[in-house]
This record gives C-alpha cells, structure tokens and sequence, in this order.
C-alpha cells in the first residue's frame, strides 16, 4: 500500500515540520547583526551613520578594489580550497611557518572550526561574559556546555575566576582581547601567569580580531604567546582593520596538530578567490592601510576624552568601538540614536556598543550622549 503524504488539513500549524532536531538548539540565541543604514533615516532626514557593527567606515584601497575586479572575472571557478596564496602571505607577513596556518570565513568562522575540532556534548567550554555574542552560539551548537565567568568591574577578563573555572571537562578557554564589546585589553604578563596553570591539553584561544588597534603596550601578544606555548591558538581577521568584512577571510596561528584539525573542520572552498586576492593585495598595502587605522585610534581617543568629560564612565578601549554602560536604559538610548541618525548596537540591560567611524559620526555620538546626560 502506497503511504499517503496529504497533509492534513486540520492541521492548525500547516507550515510547522515535524523534523526532529537537535535538543542543543533549542535553547541557543540567534545572532543579532548591527542593523544596517539602508532604508533608516533620521528624524531630520540627515545622514545615517551604522556604528553597529565594528566595520571600518573607509572603503577599500583602489589597488585592492582593482585585484577584487580582475578576481571576479574567474568566479565560475572553484577557488583554491586551502587558499594557499593567502596562507603563504600571511606566513610571510607573521614570519611563522605555513603549516601553522589555517583561514576560514571571518574569524568567527574559524573559532567555529576549533570548536568543531575540540569539543563535544560532555565537554566544557570557557569564556569571559560579557564578551562576544558567537560564542555561546557556536559552543551551543557543538553540544559543549558554556562556562561563562563574568567580568570585573572595569569590564575586564577576571582571569583568576576564570583559572579556577578549569575543569577536567575543560576543552577550551576563550580570551578575547580587546573585548568584544566592553574593549580592554588582557595584560601579557597575566596570560602568561595564567598559562602556568593551564592543563596542556586544554586549548586557549586568543582571539585578536582588533589587534591592529591595539596601543598598550601591555596588552597581549597572541603571537608571541603562540611561539612559546604548544596549547596556544590565535585568531586575526581581515574584517576589520583591512576593511573587508563583507567578503569574509579570518585566519589562525596554530601549532601542527591543531592546524590540521582546523583545515579538517572548514567548510570546503568556504574564502572564495575574491576574498583571497583582496586579502592578499591588502597585506602587501598594509602601511596604507595602517595610516587608516591610525586616524581611527585619533578619533577613539577624541571620543573618549569628549565623553568622559561629560561624566560618563568608559571601560579603557583598545578596540574601535566604545562601551556605554546603560542598564535597563540601554534600549531607550539606542532608540534616542537612532532618531538621530547613529544606528548602535544596544544589549538589552546591559549596554551600548558603539563603533568609532568618521569624524562626522563620532561627533553626532558626542552631541547626543551630552544631551543625555544634560
């Protein structure tokens, strides 16, 4: 007898499948992008400036954007699925072997890789909270358990609390520096002393997608932490500083073994051959480039000293974006933006994060902030 597949049309939910996923999704949030500027305008019909997603307000260097067009000419084919061009630049670039390298879609992509790579259901995972919204995402969907240790109250990572966290279930902790969104930086010495206590089959990933803007001193070097630890993983990406978010190439410094798992566990062909000639042309444009940057670490400061001087407590940023802590105003403030013009990224109850752009975006920043302390 033929099974029928008429669906039933009492079915009050008719568009509602009956898949059996999996449990460990159900409870996962969804990420939330910064909300783009098309189609919002302000209420004096002014410019809209999207500061909501860390994006680096400066377009592509014309020698980039000239690669990127004579790559798209050969898009009908498969790019090199281990992006090999790409991988012997940045080898170049960071002076550490190729084999040590691994790229993947964003540097989010790529934690998604090591999470593939080192945890499971059972498994445990460690990370600074607040701090980037993929993690407990990515984790999630791995079946792993997030271990979340909170911030201190400068909005640091409480490195200490976090040591303690280790479990014989620990597969990974997380660093990221600066934070994503409150924007220190983790101090080197205290990785290292941290580092001492750390099982050597524990992976520690430091993730240094705003390393470029980085100008403490005393602030970690994860390459540095990687030349001498066998357990170290760092992630970079192009991003932010190099201005190509929307073609998305992060990559990873990793010892052997763990390369390895990481070109295992990327999506095949995932950095298409346009992303890898313009993440190629950029590094060989890097002082150009890094010119860009610098007038973004100007424009941090102004801000910071603009809105201080208002009376406003700011974690230290050594990103480019700046923390607003705002409580159960936070939505209220990014609707007050919005009005304006200035599209942020608002954590309900938390906060504000808030990109460094152009000048003209930043100053919008400071008038409104100033009225909202006036």
């Amino acid at each position: 007898m033929t099974p029928s597949h008429d669906r039933d049309d009492r079915d009050p939910h008719p568009h509602t499948s009956r898949v059996r996923l999996r449990e460990a999704l159900a409870n996962l949030p969804s990420y939330k992008p910064g909300r783009s500027a098309a189609g919002s305008s302000s209420a004096d019909a002014g410019p809209v400036f999207k500061v909501s997603s860390n994006e680096n307000p400066y377009p592509p260097l014309p020698g980039v954007l000239e690669v990127v067009e004579e790559a798209s000419r050969s898009m009908n084919r498969y790019p090199d699925m281990f992006a090999t061009g790409l991988v012997d630049a940045i080898a170049r670039r960071f002076d550490v072997p190729a084999a040590h390298v691994a790229t993947g879609t964003g540097s989010v992509g790529v934690l998604q890789q090591v999470i593939q790579a080192c945890a499971a259901e059972g498994d445990e995972v460690i990370y600074p909270w607040r701090s980037f919204e993929a993690y407990p995402i990515v984790v999630g969907i791995s079946g792993a358990r997030s271990v979340r240790v909170p911030l201190t109250v400068d909005a640091r990572h409480d490195l200490e609390a976090m040591r303690d966290a280790i479990t014989e279930r620990t597969r990974l902790v997380l660093v990221c520096s600066p934070n994503n969104p409150t924007g220190p930086a983790v101090h080197h010495d205290e990785m290292v002393e941290f580092l001492k206590d750390v099982p050597d089959d524990v992976l520690v990933v430091v993730d240094e997608a705003y390393r470029e803007f980085v100008r403490d001193a005393r602030a970690v070097d994860g390459l540095a932490l990687y030349r001498r630890y066998p357990n170290i993983c760092v992630l970079r990406t192009f991003s932010k500083a190099y201005g190509l978010a929307g073609l998305r190439v992060g990559f990873a410094f990793a010892h052997d073994d763990v390369a390895d798992a990481l070109r295992k566990t990327a999506v095949p062909f995932g950095v298409s051959g346009v992303a890898q000639a313009a993440a190629v042309e950029s590094l060989n444009r890097e002082a150009e480039l890094m010119q860009r940057v610098e007038s973004l670490v100007k424009e941090r400061s102004r801000v910071q000293e603009a809105l201080r001087a208002q009376g406003w407590r700011i974690p230290h940023t050594e990103a480019n974006f700046i923390w607003l802590e705002l409580g159960e105003e936070t939505d209220h403030f990014a609707e007050k933006c919005g009005e304006a013009g200035l599209i942020v990224r608002p954590f309900g109850g938390e906060g504000c994060r808030i990109s460094v752009a152009e000048p003209e975006a930043n100053d919008l920043l400071i008038r409104i902030a100033a009225e909202w302390r006036g």
